[in-house]
């Protein structure tokens, strides 16, 4: 029998077949690392996980000592420093963003309802209450927040309706109503009314921690503190804070040291409340009083409270409004 000749392979295929080998066995540099989220064996995916983290912060530290030495060799023809990029500094601009000197804004705040305590006319006088049969938690809660704000008094409602306490708080001259509800046994929710014409806002309360709760916390005197707000920029958040200024006394003492503070981050309004100690000329301690909690704004109402016929300035509705983490209204 003829034995079958072999097939000669061209030599070109020949070549590609060397290439390919050799660019299996050879290191490439352009390989991604692991994936460490692909490792099953968990001790060693944290451990990789754990070097991977110092790898990167060693290069950020090996670059910034880098662009230092850059900057001191340029000197005064450096580049200036580049700001980082944060959801505040990139927010998105709403069109009932004010200028607090603005002749139009300051013709509305001499004629709203809270003017009368701008121009002094009225002395705030301040009715704290809560829901009915509060819990230790809110009762505390209650009696601290009415340590904060002076020339107020702490009522607990025993089942009446809250339309029939305004007529009685306006009867005794109160000028704002802080009612406080709670839910599972703590506070959830704070209801702030101006009188005698409103207006009326409703926010959620979420991290109260009270006195006790707060490390180092001194006890607070009775001396008028003084009031911080910041970071209320629009229509709708220059009215809030003229609500919170109306609960607190014209003229602060400024020998108690003591600071109420609300300050406005992305629609939260943190309450603190702080005394301040000075160390020497140049440095200033702060001793936290409490309690400490955040508000977010859920409503606000015109005139005073009525949850069937009331008009509603602005209301929080969370799936039309939150469509960009950068869009806020306070």
């Amino acid at each position: 029998m003829a034995t079958p000749k072999k097939k000669k392979m061209p030599v070109q295929e020949e070549t590609q077949d060397i290439d390919k080998e050799s660019a299996m066995a050879a290191p490439s540099s352009s390989i991604p690392p692991p994936n460490i989220s692909s490792i099953k064996n968990k001790m060693r995916r944290t451990q990789e996980f754990i070097k991977l983290k110092r790898q990167k912060r060693k290069e950020k530290k090996e670059l910034q000592k880098k662009r230092k030495r850059e900057a001191e060799a340029l000197g005064e023809e450096a580049p200036p420093k580049k700001v980082p990029k944060t959801i505040e500094n990139m927010r998105v601009l709403d069109e009932t963003m004010v200028d607090p000197q603005d002749e139009e804004v300051l013709h509305d705040e001499a004629h709203d309802e809270m003017a009368s305590y701008f121009s002094r006319d009225t002395r705030p006088k301040v009715l704290i209450t809560s829901s009915d049969r509060p819990r230790s938690t809110t009762t505390r809660f209650l009696k601290e927040l009415g340590q904060c704000i002076p020339n107020s008094e702490v009522y607990y409602r025993r089942g009446l309706d809250l339309k029939k306490v305004i007529p009685q708080a306006l009867a005794k001259e109160f000028t704002d109503i802080i009612v406080v509800n709670e839910d599972r046994r703590k506070p959830n929710g704070m209801l702030l009314c101006h009188l005698p014409d409103g207006p009326t806002a409703h926010f959620k309360i979420s991290n109260v921690k009270l006195h006790d709760e707060i490390k180092r916390a001194t006890k607070s005197t009775e001396h008028h503190p003084e009031v911080i707000l910041n970071n209320f920029n629009t229509r709708l958040g220059h009215t809030v804070a003229r609500m919170f200024a109306a609960l607190f006394p014209h003229d602060p003492q400024f020998s108690g040291r003591q600071a109420v503070t609300f300050h406005n981050q992305r629609d939260f309004i943190f309450f603190r409340h702080h005394r301040y100690l000075f160390k020497n000329n140049k440095r200033v301690g702060l001793n936290e009083l409490g309690p400490r909690f955040t508000l977010k704004l859920r409503s606000l109402q015109k005139g005073t409270f009525d949850s069937k016929f009331g008009e509603f300035e602005w209301v929080h509705k969370r799936h039309e409004m939150d469509t960009s983490r950068r869009k806020f209204f306070l």
